[in-house]
């Protein structure tokens, strides 16, 4: 049997928030799947988590970095 579109879509409708937002992260990532730049990222995720582990970059509140942006890009 073959399911169409719109019943894949009534049936993922019925879903609890949590599932649904669960099969769009699944959906999307299936698109975006180039093992190449994952790689990247996960490369990058790396690199940065080590700079805050070790002291060499500091965090900020997202207050503050939300103020400092709008305040430059006004």
């Amino acid at each position: 049997m073959t399911t169409t579109v719109e019943e894949l879509e009534a049936e993922a409708l019925n879903l609890s928030a949590a599932l649904r937002a669960r099969l769009v992260e699944k959906l999307i990532a299936s698109l975006d799947s180039e093992p190449d730049i994952e790689n990247a990222w996960a490369v990058e995720v790396e690199r940065r988590h080590a700079e805050i582990e070790s002291g060499a970059v500091s965090l900020l509140p997202g207050t503050e970095t939300l103020m400092r942006l709008r305040a430059e890009f006004q």
